[in-house]
């Protein structure tokens, strides 16, 4: 998206400190390695590094315009904006972008399932409207801007997906893309290190609907939590896998009815199942009729280590290891426990669980006892300080379990002991690194 001088200026309220730029557009750009005349530079600033010591390169490299905290006004430069607030000033044109296209608004967020979801509803979305979604690992504010600023100018439908650490963060991603639909796919224990309580988690969720449309909907998971915790006046609708009626389970292919309406999925698991419930409530919100939004299910995939599976060496691999919390873990365990009797599970620690990790760790053993029956004859690999607690657990109960501390210990044990054939499931937290697992088993080194 190119903007003129004006909306430049009048969107980021800045002080025009140089302009020899009267006429011109610019596009926006925060990497000095790939900027040009075209662009306006500006220098994030974060934790650990400060992108305004970078204007002097920006200038070097071609830029003829950029935006200044500090007042300095260099040679070259043909536009000179002083602001006090650089990712403010980010998501001001982010949000002048969304008033120039006015795409409608999709907004999500969860412990778990956010990227799933959006991939789902991107794909449903796209059998009736030009549709953009933000690209992995692009949840923050930086990433918000990014994708906005990159749709296409003939957007119809744009999905941002919204993650936070802490709470105001997707307050601030609401304020300055104001949805139409906001999504909360759950709400979990994942980041209950950082906000202390489920309370507080449910609170950071619900800030995406604080600047939502008021004629908007909101949609959520049947929750008490989030019921007690939302403030929003407009339409409310709740999704719950208990409203669904299955028709057929299998390996790689799930067939339910919900609302008098049959779906299919090419993938296993309830959750997934749930996950598409808030895809579902979502496409027909946006008019798309129901044959359609199960065209649009029907053609999504896992990505990126979510629920993964390849053949590696003779081994079955279900690589789910993208990420893990207490609430993906039981969800991906039942469905790989109701499915794969007999396979491996290879489970390493679950990150940012505070004070109470060991008991999060315990109960997922508990939960493994739970779910066996005289039919499950899975074994259990566990790397980590942390999982070695679920290991213990189910070794009690006379379950088949080691532990390890390094991801390379598990790669030699599976390659000496775990029979060819084998299904082994990945989970684990992102720290973890199980991707070195995968390619362990590949014959790569680690």
């Amino acid at each position: 998206m190119n903007f003129t001088t004006e909306e430049l200026i009048f969107a980021t309220n800045a002080k025009v400190l140089k302009n020899n730029a009267q006429g011109r557009k610019f596009s926006i750009s925060t990497d000095t390695r790939t900027i040009n005349y075209e662009n306006v530079y500006i220098g994030l600033k974060g934790e650990n590094f400060d992108g305004e010591k970078f204007i002097p390169k920006a200038i070097e490299a071609g830029a003829k315009a950029y935006f200044t905290t500090q007042g300095t006004v260099l040679d070259g430069a043909d536009l000179v904006l002083q602001i006090e607030n650089p990712i403010i000033a980010y998501l001001q044109l982010a949000k002048l972008c969304l008033n120039k296209i006015s795409p409608k608004v999709i907004a999500l967020t969860g412990s778990s399932g956010k990227t799933t979801t959006k991939e789902m509803l991107t794909c449903v979305c796209k059998q009736q409207f030009r549709t953009f979604s933000t690209p992995l690992n692009h949840n923050n504010e930086v990433g918000t801007c990014q994708t906005i600023l990159s749709m296409p100018k003939d957007t119809q439908v744009l999905i941002l997906e919204m993650g936070m650490r802490g709470l105001g963060e997707i307050e601030l991603l609401s304020k300055y893309s104001n949805p139409d639909i906001t999504i909360i796919t759950n709400v979990g224990t994942s980041h209950i290190g950082r906000l202390g309580s489920r309370e507080n988690i449910a609170k950071a969720k619900c800030e995406i609907c604080k600047y939502q449309k008021p004629n908007g909907t909101f949609i959520a998971h049947d929750s008490d939590l989030i019921k007690k915790t939302v403030e929003f006046n407009g339409e409310k609708i709740y999704f719950s896998v208990k409203d669904v009626e299955f028709q057929e389970k299998q390996i790689g292919k799930t067939k339910f009815s919900y609302k008098d309406e049959n779906y299919q999925l090419n993938i296993e698991g309830d959750y997934n199942v749930e996950n598409a419930l808030a895809v579902i409530e979502a496409g027909l919100k946006l008019g798309i009729e129901p044959e359609k939004i199960n065209d649009g299910l029907k053609i999504y995939m896992p990505i990126e280590k979510r629920w993964q599976i390849e053949d590696v060496n003779g081994y079955k691999i279900i690589n789910d290891a993208y990420n893990a919390n207490p609430d993906s873990m039981r969800a991906a365990l039942s469905t790989v426990l109701e499915l794969y009797p007999n396979s491996v599970l290879v489970l390493g620690n679950m990150g940012e669980l505070g004070q109470d990790e060991i008991f999060y760790h315990k109960q997922i053993g508990d939960f493994i006892l739970d779910k066996l029956d005289e039919n499950n004859h899975v074994k259990i690999i566990t790397v980590g300080n942390l999982a070695k607690e679920i290991a213990e657990i189910v070794k009690e109960k006379g379950i088949f379990a080691v532990s390890f501390e390094e991801n390379s210990q598990a790669v030699e044990y599976i390659k000496n002991n775990i029979e060819k054939e084998k299904t082994i499931f990945l989970k684990a937290s992102r720290s973890m690194k199980f991707e070195e697992i995968l390619n362990g088993l590949k014959g790569e080194n680690l």
